[in-house]
């Protein structure tokens, strides 16, 4: 999804999902069913992106947020909280005005920013020992990920590569790409959590 010259939202998607296709899509989702997940990425994810954008007028932001209201919903799904799944756009679009005035309110409370001072800056040299338990942690952490969104990681963190090269590598939209990287991090900072308890 680009904005065009206008400033508008191009390539929204059009696709209207019947209310047998919404029950359908939010049970495989309970199901952990990526490509029902990856269906609800490609019909929502521009018009969630599109009133983000109108409520932010920031482009970058409305991507962001489209990603974040999208891995909500998921999770929701996930953990069975839509009980009436043919209302599926409406429960979509509930969580999005809610992440958005959320987003909103943040911003309008945030103070102004002061420069830092270089001088506070203090260097340390890193703990080899502590550097290798980390490493291990993540690789860890890291193997108990789907072998796609695996790779989605390296080739953003370790190639730098951008959500779209990596859509085109993968033959996946970068809509999908965002959305799984992101659920992604999230898995990967739980685990790591997670394991450095143990």
């Amino acid at each position: 999804m680009t904005l065009d010259s206008g400033g508008s939202f191009a390539g929204t998607s059009r696709a209207r999902l019947t209310p047998e296709e919404q029950i359908s899509l939010a049970e495989r989702i309970r199901n952990h069913d990526s490509s029902a997940e990856e269906v609800l990425v490609r019909v929502f994810s521009p018009r969630v992106a599109f009133l983000a954008f109108v409520r932010t007028h920031d482009a970058e932001v409305a991507r962001d947020l489209a990603q974040e209201v999208l891995l909500a919903v998921v999770c929701a799904l996930r953990n069975g909280q839509l009980h009436e799944a043919e209302r599926l756009p409406g429960f979509v679009y509930g969580t999005a005005r809610n992440l958005i005035n959320n987003y909103l309110r943040k911003r309008t409370r945030l103070p102004a920013e002061d420069p830092i001072d270089a001088t506070l800056y203090t260097a340390s040299a890193p703990d080899p020992v502590e550097n290798r338990e980390r490493r291990a942690l993540v690789r860890r952490a890291l193997a108990g990920l789907t072998s796609t969104d695996r790779r989605i990681l390296l080739l953003t963190l370790v190639d730098g590569l951008k959500p779209t090269e990596i859509a085109a590598r993968l033959g996946l939209t970068s809509e999908v790409v965002r959305t799984r990287k992101s659920r992604a991090v999230k898995e990967i900072v739980e685990r790591v959590k997670a394991l450095s308890r143990t």
